[in-house]
């Protein structure tokens, strides 16, 4: 299975005593993990900026994360623009699933499939896993 990290996930999994950060990791044991290089620079400048302890560990995190090329977005979606290139990514890459802690911008899509790719919240990529 291949599972595209959206950049806050990448950001909040790099906080080591968090949940999240444990289910990457076991994410990544088990799944090829991607993330593109938009949203792995998004998450840097975040994780610098809000969270400059944190920064040891997300580089640490992004060594088993595969890291594909930028995308355009080529269905109509209704879709921040900002967020495009993050689901455009994930279809270019193949992905089964795009993995997004953002609700505001990707809730609406979250279980639904666009060019192939499911767009999830945590738990419902953990219950499909655990199934």
């Amino acid at each position: 299975m291949r599972i595209f990290l959206d950049a806050n996930v990448l950001f909040s999994a790099s906080n080591v005593g968090s949940a999240l950060h444990a289910f990457v990791h076991r994410l990544c044991e088990a799944h090829t993990v991607v993330t593109s290089f938009y949203a792995l620079d998004e998450a840097r400048r975040n994780v610098t900026i809000k969270r400059p302890g944190w920064l040891d560990d997300f580089k640490g995190l992004t060594r088993c994360v595969e890291c594909v090329l930028d995308a355009p977005l080529r269905f109509d979606v209704v879709l921040a623009e900002k967020d495009r290139p993050i689901l455009g990514a994930a279809i270019a890459a193949g992905c089964d699933y795009l993995l997004t802690g953002d609700k505001k911008d990707f809730g609406h899509l979250y279980n639904k499939e666009i060019g192939g790719v499911t767009v999830v919240s945590y738990t419902a990529l953990a219950q499909k896993i655990l199934n």
